[in-house]
């Protein structure tokens, strides 16, 4: 599924080449990378009740939910995932920072969709015989993020390192959420990656002289899958009004929404090098994919985030600023326990900005009902 693991003999000569090229990091034998350890920040494994899952009664919208099983089926992407002669050559100037950063980028990335893939594989086989529509859907879906998975592991080896994606499996920890939390969480994940990856497709199209890795080249087929599955957690939603129309759903809604952009705001401006390295700058990427998402969201959430509000990326840059520090402190070499207390300030600023982001008054998108989104 994942393509064919090169020979030993070659990782290691890959290994012992690249090796004078990256940093230092952690591997579980030769050419495969330790996964990064888990913080808050991390992409995060589910897992659900599947029972309740089982017993949602979809038809309230199930013509929609028909609609998109067909798209998923045509499957526009099977040939898609191939990598060409643009990927046959040495990557040795991509090297030092720039090197890591986009090392690092490529392991979340991958760590993402093949969250996306376990998940959606775990659904389709729990709700085969008891919801044949949402089980062939979540199958589909699947498919779609093993070739993601797939193809970003692969560029990981270009640069000497591979995930092993079976110890992925299992030594990541597994965080439950009740169905409608997981709509909440995926639907964003999902219409996020829509936006963060076409607008990096637009912009290196605009200039190709920043594409420093032909994977950028895929991005615009790609990112039409995510918006596939996202309009798909968007069409279950909307056939559970129960999820959407109480005072809860205005609450998490809300809690989702910030949750989704103050993660990629604060690693992306960490890893603001990486974005510099493709000609953009990290801040004004975060607030356009942010207020694009916003705006979708808008489409199926009871309420959306006031973005556009004075204090609102403002309270991003302060929350952002302290997680560098954070940083900060954790390479510094000082005792753990002196980190802890140094970090506390940081992590309470954090803490509070979010909280404050939070009791911003949201917009209630009854209000957005006509207008151009």
């Amino acid at each position: 599924m994942w393509g064919r693991t090169p020979s030993l003999r070659a990782r290691e000569t890959v290994h012992m080449v690249d090796s004078l090229k990256r940093p230092d990091v952690e591997e579980l034998r030769p050419g495969i990378k330790r996964p990064a350890q888990d913080t808050i920040l991390t992409p995060r494994f589910y897992t659900t009740d599947f029972e309740e899952m089982a017993k949602m009664d979809i038809s309230a919208n199930e013509e929609e939910l028909q609609a998109i099983l067909e798209e998923f089926r045509t499957d526009y992407n099977r040939h898609h995932f191939v990598r060409n002669d643009d990927f046959q050559q040495s990557w040795d100037h991509i090297d030092g920072e720039t090197r890591q950063l986009f090392m690092e980028f490529l392991e979340r990335s991958c760590t993402a969709e093949f969250s996306g893939f376990l998940l959606y594989k775990e659904l389709s086989r729990k709700l085969k015989g008891k919801s044949p529509v949402l089980a062939e859907c979540f199958l589909l879906m699947s498919r779609d993020e093993a070739r993601h998975a797939g193809f970003l592991n692969k560029a990981m080896a270009d640069f000497g390192l591979q995930l092993d994606l079976g110890f992925l499996t299992e030594s990541k920890s597994y965080t439950f959420f009740k169905p409608k939390f997981i709509f909440y969480a995926t639907y964003l994940s999902e219409k996020i990656g829509y936006w963060r990856y076409i607008t990096i497709f637009r912009h290196l199209e605009a200039h190709p002289e920043h594409r420093i890795y032909p994977i950028f080249k895929f991005f615009e087929n790609w990112c039409q899958d995510e918006n596939r599955h996202g309009d798909f957690f968007d069409a279950i939603m909307k056939s559970q009004p129960q999820f959407l129309n109480d005072w809860q759903a205005r609450l998490w809604s809300r809690f989702f929404l910030l949750s989704v952009f103050a993660t990629m705001y604060l690693n992306d401006i960490q890893r603001s090098g990486f974005y510099a390295s493709l000609g953009l700058n990290a801040r004004d990427y975060d607030i356009h994919v942010i207020r694009k998402t916003n705006e979708t969201a808008g489409r199926v959430f009871p309420l959306v985030l006031n973005v556009d509000h004075p204090k609102f990326f403002a309270l991003m840059d302060e929350s952002a600023a302290a997680n560098l520090k954070i940083s900060e402190i954790g390479r510094s070499g000082a005792p753990k326990a002196v980190q802890i207390l140094q970090k506390l300030p940081h992590i309470a600023k954090i803490a509070g900005n979010m909280l404050r982001l939070y009791l911003m008054k949201p917009i209630d998108t009854a209000c957005l009902e006509g207008s151009v989104r």
